[in-house]
């Protein structure tokens, strides 16, 4: 049971937070596209991301989807978005992991064509997010030019948002990006012995 004054105490405390609050967000009056970027070593990058395409297709907004390492598996989200097949250009151009190629040519060739695919998307007036899965798996492995990729993307146009997933991201992209989240592992389920599973991993 609450007391009158326990709950009278909770109430001033709620408002002044809430006048704090106010305050803080009326103080921001910028409007931009952002680069965020997603990396660390625990699970949920690719997944925030999409979660962030959710979002913004409830919005309306038209999405660009390019992956750089993932290749042809059939995962969840890649089912999904055929149901929004009108507001998704979604491109899975790399051919799996390195440790499946063993072939640098290979990789290199195909992260390339990714991210032709990516800048003629960031060109595009109709894409208001642009999600590029595994780029930082890209950039670590030396595919594609850091200068060039990191230079691009700020240069891109002021409306779009960009998402960069991956672990290991590099220095350079963390400082030009507007908001950066770290993954850190706690305790993953795959340590105890227990598989990649369907609606989970993929």
């Amino acid at each position: 049971m609450i007391h009158d004054d326990e709950e009278a105490r909770h109430r001033a405390k709620m408002a002044k937070r809430k006048a704090a609050q106010d305050k803080e967000v009326a103080s921001k009056t910028i409007e931009k596209g952002l680069l965020v970027v997603h990396t660390g070593p625990g699970k949920g990058k690719s997944t925030a991301a999409f979660g962030l395409m959710l979002r913004a297709l409830g919005r309306g907004f038209r999405i660009g989807v390019v992956q750089f390492i993932k290749g042809s598996w059939e995962t969840g989200e890649r089912l999904a978005v055929e149901r929004f097949a009108d507001l998704i250009d979604w491109h899975s151009m790399g051919e799996g992991f390195t440790w499946e190629t063993q072939d640098r040519a290979r990789d290199v060739a195909a992260a390339g064509r990714a991210w032709e695919k990516a800048k003629e998307m960031m060109a595009r007036d109709d894409i208001r997010l642009l999600v590029l899965d595994e780029l930082n798996i890209a950039l670590r492995y030396e595919y594609l030019p850091l200068a060039d990729v990191v230079a691009t993307l700020q240069k891109r146009r002021s409306n779009l948002h960009v998402v960069v997933t991956g672990r290991n991201a590099k220095s350079e992209l963390i400082e030009a990006a507007d908001l950066v989240t770290e993954m850190n592992l706690v305790k993953h389920h795959f340590a105890a012995g227990v598989k990649a599973q369907e609606g989970i991993e993929f």
